[in-house]
Formats: C-alpha cells, sequence, structure tokens
C-alpha cells in the first residue's frame, strides 16, 4: 500500500527549523498517526509524502511558502492591556483565542509595555524553513467514520485534542492555529 489521500500514515520523524535547532522528534516517543489530505500536516510535506510505502524514508526541506506561509508583520498588533482583564499573570509566550478581521486566531503574546500588550497571529513557525527527515511506518485504509469526522480515531479515540468536537481545522502540522505543543514543538506523538 502506498500513501495516498485518505489513508491512515504513521510516521516516526524529526524536523529542524533553517539554523538547525530540533523543533520536534518522535523517535524517543509515539509516532505521529494521521489521515492523508486533512490538512493535518503543511502542504510541502504531504505532497512530499505521497506515493510513499511502509519502510520508505524521507528527507525533505520545505520552503515557508508549503510549511506555515510567509512571516506578516501586519500580523503584529499592540492591544490595550485591557483587554485582558480577568486573565490573571499576562506574560510573552502565553497564548490566546482571538476573532479578528481576518476571523477567529489564536495570538501569542511577545512583549508588554506598560498598558500596552503586544500580540502576534502568525504561526509561531512562519517565515522558517523546516528540514523533515524520518520513515514511513504503518498506512492502513482509513474507516467511514475516520472519512467522515475529518481524522482518525485511534485507541484514545479522537486522533486529536481529547474532548474536542469534529469541527477542528487539520492540527499543528496544518492548521493556523497552534495547539499545546510540546517543546514549542510542530507535530508532537500521540494523541494531541
Amino acid at each position: 500500500m502506498f500513501i495516498e489521500a485518505n489513508s491512515v500514515v504513521v510516521l516516526h520523524f524529526a524536523v529542524t527549523d533553517d539554523k538547525g535547532e530540533l523543533i520536534d522528534d518522535t523517535r524517543d516517543s509515539s509516532p505521529l498517526e494521521f489521515l492523508m489530505g486533512s490538512g493535518y500536516l503543511v502542504p510541502g510535506l504531504e505532497v512530499e509524502l505521497e506515493g510513499l510505502a511502509v519502510g520508505n524514508e524521507f528527507d525533505v526541506t520545505i520552503q515557508p511558502e508549503q510549511g506555515y506561509g510567509i512571516y506578516d508583520p501586519d500580523l503584529v498588533q499592540e492591544v490595550p492591556a485591557e483587554l485582558f482583564d480577568g486573565v490573571e499573570g499576562v506574560e510573552p509566550g502565553m497564548a490566546f483565542s482571538a476573532d479578528t478581521d481576518a476571523g477567529h486566531r489564536t495570538v501569542i503574546v511577545t512583549s508588554i509595555e506598560d498598558d500596552i500588550i503586544i500580540v502576534d497571529a502568525n504561526h509561531p513557525f512562519a517565515g522558517r524553513t523546516l528540514q523533515f527527515n524520518g520513515e514511513v511506518i504503518g498506512i492502513r485504509e482509513a474507516t467511514e467514520e475516520e472519512l467522515e469526522h475529518g481524522h482518525i480515531h485511534g485507541a484514545g479515540g479522537c486522533g486529536h485534542d481529547h474532548g474536542h468536537d469534529h469541527d477542528h481545522e487539520g492540527g499543528c502540522c496544518g492548521s493556523e492555529e497552534p495547539k499545546k505543543e510540546k517543546k514549542d514543538g510542530c507535530c508532537g506523538g500521540g494523541c494531541h
């Protein structure tokens, strides 16, 4: 069997950025399992994986345009601190959901200056070239339920965050919205 749209794929991989910084590595944890074509991965990686079989290794470079996009300075905004009233201990690095002119987005607090909080709606990996290398360790056909829901169902339940309903978009490897990511990383293994 080969990787194609609507197949469930299991990978072990590592990903580094253009500075050689390790972003994530599943080899010491659970492999990543996802539904191919669901938008869970960045588009460039999906293209590179298509047609591979179990046992095939990959080592691919994904440019920002096919990864998390070009960094857009217009997505950095100064907002009044009063918008965070009721939130204790706001500090750089914290993520919040926000309704913006561009729709629902996750924003990251980058700095705090007096009564102004600077937030960035770019994905944390926007503008970065990513290097993925790993191995395909499993492929299977998706169930009808998985195809209907747009994600896999594993032994622990949903292939994404536990407790979420089924109207989410992708995951940290493909969505605009970063999840709670281990080590500020991309595709942590197992359910996330």
